[in-house]
């Protein structure tokens, strides 16, 4: 084994990441001159500009600010409810028999429908909050459910007869079970609220919100600005997700004990 086995380029590794991240720049930028108009296509040049730009405005700020509370509370209620309904379905399957249809209703109709529905009956500034919710708590609910159902059923049986206290059963037996389909629940949710959330801001002309700023860029055909807009929400949005995880994380591993 050579000296220099350690260096070998891992495709996988955090320095591989950085490169495709400036070769899909650099192949933007080059896309943006070749097209050759600002009303198509702008680089990322152009956008980090506007973006700086932005950021000394007041404005930018209260549209942030906006829309991340009520998507991010839009998210933790949907985790709240959905893992209490989802324990209780998971435990009891009568409950999952009484809240299935309402669970898969939601999950076959579209977004547009939930957002022109729910704008007949909440204000436009309500609206991100209720249909982030709306799209993530079918997922966190199903996913609960799955994890409850995977508790091993020796561990259950074992628990039942030496008469092991509820809270001992969920800390050793349900939570680790419960683990890996809750984050795998929360990563797909935390994507899809803020997809939602901001389309639902777009549609209802939200006004001081990150959906309606998109709105407003594509109304004045700002194209810098709608691609700096665009930047923020996916900047927020990965942003939130990997903090969220991390203390996810770190709570279960404090309520498991470890």
């Amino acid at each position: 084994m050579g000296p220099d086995t350690g260096r070998r380029w891992n495709p996988t590794g955090r320095a591989a990441k950085v490169f495709a991240a400036l070769l899909a720049l650099l192949v933007w930028q080059v896309a943006a001159l070749a097209v050759d108009n600002r009303l198509l296509l702008v680089g990322p040049v152009r956008v980090a500009a506007r973006l700086w730009e932005l950021m000394g405005e007041a404005s930018f700020w209260r549209a942030l600010g906006f829309t991340f509370t009520r998507i991010a509370g839009g998210f933790l209620l949907a985790l709240a409810l959905g893992t209490v309904l989802g324990m209780l379905a998971g435990r009891f399957p009568l409950a999952d028999t009484l809240l299935r249809p309402y669970v898969t209703t939601v999950q076959s109709v579209p977004v547009a429908s939930f957002i022109v529905i729910a704008l007949l009956w909440l204000s436009s500034r309500r609206l991100s909050i209720f249909i982030s919710f709306l799209m993530v708590f079918p997922i966190l609910y199903t996913n609960v459910v799955q994890g409850i159902r995977s508790a091993d059923g020796d561990l259950l049986e074992m628990a039942q007869v030496f008469r092991v206290p509820w809270r001992r059963r969920l800390r050793y037996i349900y939570l680790p079970a419960l683990r890996p389909y809750l984050t795998a629940g929360c990563r797909v949710g935390l994507g899809l609220c803020w997809k939602a959330g901001v389309a639902a801001e777009v549609i209802g002309v939200t006004a001081e919100s990150l959906g309606g700023k998109l709105y407003d860029a594509k109304v004045y055909l700002a194209i810098a600005d709608l691609f700096a807009w665009t930047a923020v929400i996916v900047f927020i949005s990965a942003g939130f997700e990997k903090l969220f995880l991390r203390l996810l994380q770190w709570a279960l591993d404090r309520a498991e004990g470890a």
